[in-house]
């Protein structure tokens, strides 16, 4: 591909039109394009976008990759791209050697795809342009106050997979960090299936992995102020804190150490002096899965402004799904689609706020939750919590998880693609995903402790259909690898007891479910014998004001129930705030 920008202006290639000629000139669809050119339409100053091809490399990506960037120049009049091939002097200079590599503002700023930003990347790719045009970084005060003290260069290499639904919201934080501290903060994306002989050599198999200067790694997405902390120190908020005990609060520095000693010592702690004042809102909900969406939007619609809490990735546990097949409506639907219509449609409603978790509860005269970033209070909360992934609690599983021990095929099933890898569990969670990963082309067994499945019976069929192995009556008994990570796990069989050990890659875990209660908890809410919350037909707890929905309180646990109980939930909180149930007099 030789060097050139691509042409700007001119029927039917500019902004606004160029549709006449249909679809099949669009790599993008109507609709996507049509937010793009209202969105485009706001850009405040020119953004280059330099892209770096080279025949022969990824070539089905490269393509991908210069259609995309096409057509975001055709929708945005202040957008530049520029076409380089990897072997040019503009690459040497710009220190590219990889296909495909795209560079975002690379006079201004150190922003780099190495890979094709498709997927969720691509939405990641448009707010940094945005944010780019703006001259803004997007981040909250308090990370921008910890990125001030930043002295020394960083960078920041975040490796992902297309289909990780957490890994968009840690390249979100690297790059915001790049556009904060132009000069000192080099961001890189790292698609790993691009990418392989990068990923092996960082050993990324769970993903996002983060890694600072090279030393410095991190898995997982992490909140922003969490993440600025760690980029500025180099080491973990556990590492610092247990610094601070070692050799005194005053030992972590500038805004970080105030940070960190806030959070010890609770300054922003409710009725302290300096707390944050609070936003107000009619009703907070912890928690952005289906539930806690469904609740919100129902809230809004009935008059209450709602805030949405999320600690992670807006979504909740359905991201993590590859495939719905039984959601009412959709035939078939990837877990994240799914859950993308619906944020949508909250989105429009009311004010979801992700990478914020709530930290903090104090119920008075109104219920006024604290976060990391600020202080809200409201006339009632929804707790949608969610749960989180159940553990065996064997010999190896915390020093190989990440190393070969996942719970998630979504994120870490392409690093076994031609590999051997057991999926542990006998439920629709694991009979979904060991399908996903042999459609991915990975060799995967199921390891299940009973005799039969509880799973859906047309999973049952696919799995059988598949040809995947099954080992009935078996538990994994230890998780054995070295350094170059886990190598086999050693089973039990539970009728006769005879052990056994298999040479696997990788590990995945479907086992169930822990309920979130730890709000719960703080507040007093009353759990049942599982450790669910207790709630009546309305979606109530025992706590005035306090309502609960989705996986946290048990039962079905399906996108379908957890949708319904977030509708139920919000109708209680609209009819109890018109007319509060405790205030009323008793019966009688």
């Amino acid at each position: 591909m030789n060097d050139a920008d691509t042409p700007r202006g001119g029927a039917p290639d500019a902004p606004g039109g160029g549709d006449a000629a249909g679809d099949k000139d669009w790599y993008l669809p109507e609709d996507s394009r049509r937010h793009l050119r209202e969105l485009f339409a706001g850009m405040r100053d020119e953004v280059v976008l330099e892209a770096y091809t080279r025949a022969g490399e990824n070539d089905p990506y490269n393509e991908a990759m210069t259609l995309f960037l096409h057509d975001l120049r055709r929708l945005g009049d202040r957008i530049v791209v520029r076409l380089h091939d990897v072997d040019s002097e503009e690459a040497a200079r710009r220190g590219v050697t990889r296909s495909p590599t795209l560079l975002v503002a690379p006079e201004r700023y150190a922003i780099r795809y190495t890979g094709a930003p498709l997927g969720e990347e691509a939405r990641v790719l448009v707010e940094t342009v945005m944010l780019a045009s703006a001259g803004r970084s997007g981040l909250s005060d308090m990370s921008r106050r910890v990125l001030a003290d930043l002295a020394e260069p960083r960078e920041v290499r975040v490796f992902i997979s297309p289909t990780c639904p957490y890994c968009p919201g840690q390249v979100t934080n690297a790059f915001r960090a790049a556009l904060e501290c132009p000069g000192l903060v080099r961001a890189e994306c790292v698609e790993t299936g691009e990418n392989q002989d990068l990923a092996e050599r960082y050993q990324a198999t769970a993903l996002p992995l983060t890694v600072v200067n090279e030393t410095f790694r991190q898995k997982g997405l992490m909140p922003e102020e969490r993440f600025a902390i760690e980029l500025v120190e180099l080491h973990t908020v556990e590492e610092l804190f247990a610094r601070m005990d070692a050799e005194g609060p005053q030992s972590v520095g500038g805004a970080a150490g105030e940070l960190l000693r806030q959070a010890r010592d609770g300054e922003n702690a409710p009725g302290a002096a300096g707390a944050p004042e609070a936003e107000e809102f009619d009703v907070i909900v912890a928690g952005a899965g289906p539930a806690g969406l469904t609740a919100a939007i129902y809230t809004e619609r009935s008059g209450l402004k709602t805030l949405v809490l999320e600690k992670g990735a807006v979504g909740g546990q359905v991201l993590l799904t590859p495939e719905v097949e039984n959601y009412p409506g959709f035939k078939r639907v990837g877990g994240i689609q799914l859950m993308e219509m619906i944020a949508a449609q909250a989105r429009e409603y009311c004010t979801v706020r992700e990478g914020e978790p709530a930290q903090e509860i104090k119920i008075g005269r109104a219920v006024e939750v604290f976060t990391p970033r600020g202080r809200y209070r409201a006339k009632a909360l929804v707790l949608a919590t969610g749960s989180s992934a159940k553990r065996l609690g064997v010999p190896g599983e915390t020093q190989f998880f990440g190393k070969g021990v996942s719970v998630c095929a979504s994120c870490d099933g392409w690093a076994y693609k031609g590999r051997e890898v057991v999926m542990i569990g006998g439920g629709n969670t694991a009979l979904t995903e060991a399908l996903h990963l042999k459609n991915m082309g990975v060799g995967v067994t199921v390891v299940h402790r009973r005799d039969a499945f509880r799973a859906e019976r047309h999973l049952q069929k696919g799995v059988e259909q598949a040809g995947i192995p099954v080992l009935w009556n078996t538990e994994v008994e230890e998780f054995v690898g070295g350094e170059g990570g886990l190598s086999a796990v050693r089973l039990r069989n539970v009728a006769d007891g005879t052990t056994s050990e298999l040479a696997v890659h990788g590990a995945f875990l479907a086992i169930g479910w822990n309920p979130n209660t730890e709000l719960a908890r703080q507040i007093g809410v009353r759990l049942d014998a599982y450790g669910c919350i207790e709630v009546d037909r309305g979606m109530r707890t025992n706590i005035p004001r306090v309502y609960a929905c989705g996986d946290v309180i048990g039962g079905v646990q399906q996108i379908a129930t957890a949708v319904g109980e977030g509708s139920t939930a919000a109708l209680a909180v609209f009819e109890d705030i018109a007319n509060p149930y405790w205030l009323r007099p008793e019966d009688g």
